[in-house]
């Protein structure tokens, strides 16, 4: 096995779901944690695998996702290292409905038993309030999602994905925000529900119109503003 990126510990004291806890959950929740590292592209599990275990990414990204009835590849959500996945098992659901699946780099994460996360809830407060505000979100976020399917057109889907990402992992380089990723362009289109060619085209356009530059993995926006 590749060694671990950080200590169970370290890992504890940086994931934001559990600064809530005291040092002796934290002590009973490092025994109970596995540690587990998953080559590119393999899958962390499956639809109708057992929902009986809770995962947090250490490292790597991974896509969680679902097939139409015609079998294109739908993806639901990204997920990036120090956030929590795989978690419907805490209120009930006994089967997967999707899959998890790790992009172009390996993966490392801890895997915890439902029923210990669920002890763990029930003894701490304030971390069941936090995993029900993380519930809340992200019910927000599908419905939000299927609005724009509803209601928007691809360019602006493809736009606002940018943009979004950009928000929430891109980091700033002079005038210019620079997003790194792992995404094919036919994942860009799965996550918005677009066609691959439609999202080279979009990608393509605003190059031209010198509003993003892109290459391989990285994307720099020029202006947040004037994307649109």
């Amino acid at each position: 096995m590749v060694a671990q990126v950080i200590d169970t510990n370290t890992f504890l004291q940086q994931f934001p779901l559990f600064d809530v806890l005291s040092e002796e959950e934290r002590r009973q929740l490092a025994q109970a944690l596995e540690y587990r590292v998953r080559p590119r592209h393999s899958f962390i599990y499956l639809a109708d695998d057992k929902s009986d275990v809770v995962y947090f990414l250490v490292k790597g990204t991974i896509k969680i996702g679902t097939h139409s009835n015609d079998g294109k590849e739908i993806i639901k959500s990204l997920v990036h290292p120090m956030a929590m996945f795989g978690e419907l098992g805490l209120i009930g659901q006994k089967r997967r409905e999707e899959f998890a699946q790790a992009l172009k780099e390996e993966v490392h994460y801890y895997t915890l038993n439902v029923k210990d996360f669920r002890k763990l809830m029930r003894s701490n407060y304030a971390l069941s309030e936090r995993v029900m505000s993380l519930f809340g979100k992200r019910l927000l976020e599908a419905e939000n999602k299927l609005e724009s399917i509803i209601f928007k057109d691809a360019r602006t889907r493809i736009i606002e994905f940018i943009k979004d990402a950009i928000a929430k992992r891109g980091r700033r380089v002079g005038y210019e925000m620079l997003l790194k990723h792992s995404l094919t362009h036919q994942d860009i289109a799965n996550i918005t529900c677009t066609s691959r060619q439609t999202v080279t085209l979009v990608l393509n356009e605003l190059k031209k119109m010198d509003l993003i530059y892109f290459n391989r993995g990285k994307i720099l926006v020029r202006d947040i503003e004037k994307l649109a």
